[in-house]
C-alpha cells in the first residue's frame, strides 16, 4: 500500500545509498518478525543445526532457507553484546504507519516518544506498549534508533505487534492526533499533578521525554496536560522505560 509521506516515512532507509541491513536475533523477536505479514525483504535466517525444526515452517512459508551454522558463527556476523539464542535474520524493519493512520485507531492508548534514543529503553517501551494493549508507538524521524538489533531484542517481539509511526514533528503530531479526538498527556517530573488525577476514559497520547532533557518546552506545551508519577520513596526520577510501564497501567485503569 502506498504511503502518505507527509508525517510518516516510507520505503527502505538507505546508508551510503545501499539499503541498509539490519539484523533481528533472539528466538522471541526472530518468531515474531517471521510471523508478521507486513515484513519485507526478508534476506538471511541463521539457526543453531539443533532447532532449524523450529523456524522451518515459517522459513518455508516465507521462501527463505535457513542457514544451520553453529552459535559461535551466529555470533560472529552480529554485534559482540548480542544475546541471539542461535538464531539471526536479515530483513528490513517493520513498515512504518503514517500519523494519520494511527490517529484513526479509535480509542485506547498511543505512546509518544521525545528523543528517547537509547534502544534498551525504547525496546523496553515496546514491549510495555504492547502488553498493556497500546495502539501505537510514536517515535521522532531523526531521532529515534532502527527497530532492529538490541532494541528488537529488548521488545521481545514487540515491534512486530504494536504499529508505530516516525514523524518529523512531534508537536505537528500531536495537532493531528488532537483534531482526531485524542487528549495528550505528558510526563514531566515537575509538573503540580499526579498522573492519575489527570487521566480520564478519553483516547489517549502518552507523552514522554529523554531521561536527561525529559519533555522539550513546544512538545509539553502541545499536550493537554502534564502529570507526574508519584514517588514516595524518595527517588527523583525512573528510567523511562519503567516510567512509561508505570503510566501504561494507569492510563488502562484510567479507561476501563
Amino acid at each position: 500500500m502506498a504511503r502518505d509521506n507527509r508525517h510518516g516515512r516510507s520505503g527502505p532507509r538507505r546508508r551510503g545509498g545501499e539499503i541498509s541491513q539490519d539484523w533481528v536475533w533472539g528466538w522471541h523477536a526472530v518468531k515474531a518478525a517471521l510471523a508478521n505479514p507486513q515484513r519485507t525483504n526478508l534476506r538471511r535466517l541463521l539457526v543453531n543445526p539443533a532447532r532449524v525444526q523450529d523456524v522451518e515452517a515459517d522459513a518455508v512459508r516465507l521462501g527463505l532457507r535457513p542457514e544451520a551454522l553453529p552459535p559461535s558463527e551466529i555470533g560472529q556476523l552480529l554485534p559482540p553484546s548480542a544475546v541471539h539464542q542461535g538464531v539471526a535474520l536479515l530483513a528490513d524493519p517493520p513498515e512504518p504507519m503514517t500519523i494519520e493512520e494511527l490517529a484513526a485507531a479509535g480509542g485506547g492508548v498511543l505512546v509518544m516518544l521525545d528523543q528517547v534514543t537509547d534502544p534498551q529503553n525504547v525496546g523496553a517501551i515496546f514491549r510495555s506498549a504492547a502488553a498493556f494493549g497500546a495502539r501505537g508507538v510514536i517515535l521522532q524521524d531523526r531521532h529515534a534508533p532502527v527497530l532492529a538489533g538490541a532494541l528488537a531484542k529488548a521488545a521481545a517481539g514487540a515491534i512486530d505487534h504494536t504499529p508505530h509511526a516516525r514523524v518529523v514533528n512531534l508537536s505537528r503530531a500531536l495537532e493531528v492526533l488532537t483534531d482526531a479526538g485524542w487528549r495528550a498527556v505528558g510526563l514531566d517530573g515537575g509538573a503540580p499533578d499526579f498522573l492519575a488525577q489527570v487521566l480520564d476514559a478519553r483516547p489517549t497520547v502518552l507523552v514522554l521525554g529523554s531521561e536527561g532533557e525529559g519533555l522539550r518546552r513546544l512538545v509539553g506545551e502541545h499536550c493537554d496536560a502534564l502529570a507526574r508519577i508519584p514517588m514516595p520513596g524518595g527517588m527523583e526520577s525512573l528510567n523511562v522505560s519503567a516510567a512509561a510501564a508505570v503510566a501504561l497501567y494507569a492510563v488502562v485503569q484510567a479507561q476501563t
